[in-house]
């Protein structure tokens, strides 16, 4: 095992994750990243992309309000226009933002690595209010500061009056996108650090959830339990809880419900959250009181293709060859690979869910990406039951080592666990692989002869109830 797991405090006494290093080596790799690259600049709205440049974060409430906007210019420094009073507490508390004054700009205010600005709100802001504008003026502004004027920035998200605005200033604006996720496609031993911390926070979610599944608990009563655990641990933000059960497995609806769970239910889960910024996706199923055997079969088959993607994995492997070992998805039930996507899966995870690189038949066999040291992702895979409404899923995140690849989701997978009361009766333990419909597990439902009532042999001897008599 070369992944360490430190505790999540800092100490004196023992070299964990190293923030310093950590906001050092990225910001390394995406200007290392921007120099090869044809641009001049780099301008962000995107929420981890925004963390990745400058190490900003002001709370996960403003991650789809495109607001905030940072521009890394080539051969400079970052800077980020910021929510309001956010900028100033970054000029207070984040030293590593190059706060140092610089020429006045077209608009007036300095160059500091921080400062107040907004975009539109997503449209809120009253379009004659010329924030568009606003934002291409502070843009164009460092590009001129840094004798960029005139060469094309990279984008990766941005609002379409912004775009507009953009263009009036005379920027040519491309898809900067490929850049930051190049850059944050392998990861650094700190990020790697992280993103295992990530997965032990689930590993006890599930942990908890597997004491507490049972028949008459409803899927959002599961949200509302693993979110309790993750926040009690010191997530940062809960993304999702997907909880999925009983006939609503086949097909994956993607979204919990209120549905009551009910006894050899099929259940399986989907965790997304976030500790310092890094996310985990992180598939389990269960049968719930017991498992019957076309789920146990589902399960058996949604391993061994987990487990052959997993051998695969290593340096010099591509995507197109993962997923060459999964099912089209004509095999399992679906027309056609843009139909079934996101069943046989796997996509990089870091500070947000999916990253490069993505593995998919829907496009990896004809764009195969490489694996390389340091990647981290997760691998997915899915199969429904022979029964038509239970299913399977299972998913493993894996970072991929000199020469293979360690597994940093920990909680049991590798056969189908059964959660909920163990029942007994008279002659025994109730067998956990069994029929939800009960009489399919009785000796008339499997439609097998009855033994017969007593039959007298001699007239000394009691006839049975049946025979009749007065007794």
């Amino acid at each position: 095992m070369a992944i360490r797991t430190y505790g999540q405090f800092a100490v004196d006494w023992e070299q964990r994750v190293d923030l310093a290093r950590l906001r050092e080596d990225r910001l390394a790799k995406l200007k290392a990243q921007l120099a090869a690259s044809s641009l001049g600049a780099l301008l962000s709205f995107d929420f981890g992309n925004l963390r990745y440049m400058t190490a900003t974060h002001i709370g996960t409430w403003a991650m789809d309000k495109l607001m905030r906007f940072a521009v890394l210019p080539r051969g400079g420094e970052p800077v980020e226009w910021d929510f309001g009073s956010a900028a100033r507490h970054h000029q207070i508390y984040n030293p590593w933002l190059d706060h140092t004054p610089g020429p006045p700009t077209p608009e007036g205010a300095a160059a500091t690595g921080a400062r107040a600005g907004i975009s539109t709100l997503r449209g809120a802001l009253h379009p004659d209010a010329g924030i568009a504008a606003d934002v291409a003026a502070k843009v164009a502004g460092v590009l001129r500061e840094h004798g960029l004027a005139g060469e094309p920035v990279g984008v990766d998200v941005a609002e379409m009056p912004v775009l507009a605005a953009l263009a009036a200033e005379g920027i040519t604006c491309v898809d900067g996108q490929q850049v930051f996720l190049e850059a944050r496609r392998v990861k650094t031993a700190d990020e790697i650090c992280l993103l295992a911390q990530a997965c032990s926070m689930v590993d006890a979610a599930y942990e908890r959830l597997y004491e507490f599944l049972r028949p008459g608990v409803r899927e959002n009563e599961c949200v509302g339990l693993v979110a309790r655990v993750l926040y009690d641990l010191g997530s940062e933000f809960v993304e999702g809880v997907n909880a999925i059960s009983g006939e609503r497995c086949s097909p994956h609806p993607h979204v919990y419900s209120d549905r009551l769970i009910r006894p050899g239910d099929p259940a399986f889960f989907d965790i997304l959250h976030s500790h310092l910024g890094y996310r985990t996706c992180y598939y389990r199923t269960f049968a719930v009181g017991s498992a019957s055997r076309a789920q146990r079969d589902a399960y058996v088959r949604c391993r061994e293709y987990m487990d052959a993607a997993i051998a695969m994995v290593r340096p010099g492997v591509t995507t197109g060859d993962i997923v060459a070992l999964w099912p089209r998805a004509q095999e399992f039930g679906f027309a056609d690979e843009m139909a079934a996507f996101a069943l046989q899966y796997g996509h990089g995870v870091g500070l947000s869910i999916w990253e490069k690189p993505i593995f998919s038949r829907l496009v990896s066999l004809d764009h195969p990406e490489p694996l390389e040291e340091g990647m981290v992702f997760a691998l997915e895979t899915y199969w429904p039951a022979a029964d038509g409404w239970s299913a399977a899923r299972i998913e493993e995140e894996v970072v991929v080592t000199a020469d293979g690849c360690e597994v940093i989701t920990k909680f049991p997978a590798e056969d189908l666990l059964v959660a909920g009361r163990k029942y007994w009766t008279a002659g025994g333990a109730l067998d956990t692989l069994r029929e939800s419909q009960s009489q399919l597990n009785t000796a008339a439902g499997r439609g097998e002869r009855l033994p017969g009532p007593a039959v007298p042999t001699g007239g000394d001897e009691p006839q049975s109830a049946s025979a009749g008599g007065d007794g």
